[in-house]
């Protein structure tokens, strides 16, 4: 397995955990599997899969920071980065 790093980190809220920066399928595998709010549904699903094949090989950084977006989208704990650069 080897990591797939981000273009731009992803940023998520976890409450009590606080602020987190997600810069790699490595990491959002991670924070998905250990600290997301709610381990169910169509978008955390498809975000570990999407994240666990980047680091097989089978799937993109893109593709994976995509579906990990979309997951924290979905749980209500993505912040929008963009207007701190």
């Amino acid at each position: 397995m080897e990591d797939k790093t981000f273009s731009t980190p992803v940023m998520v809220s976890l409450g009590a955990m606080g602020l987190r920066f997600v810069a790699s399928a490595w990491e959002a595998l991670e924070c998905l599997r250990n600290q997301w709010p709610q381990q169910e549904g169509v978008e955390y699903k498809r975000a570990v899969r999407i994240c666990r094949d980047a680091l097989e090989g089978w799937m993109s950084a893109a593709k994976a920071r995509q579906a990990f977006v979309k997951a924290a989208q979905r749980a209500g704990v993505f912040v929008d980065n963009s207007s701190l650069k």
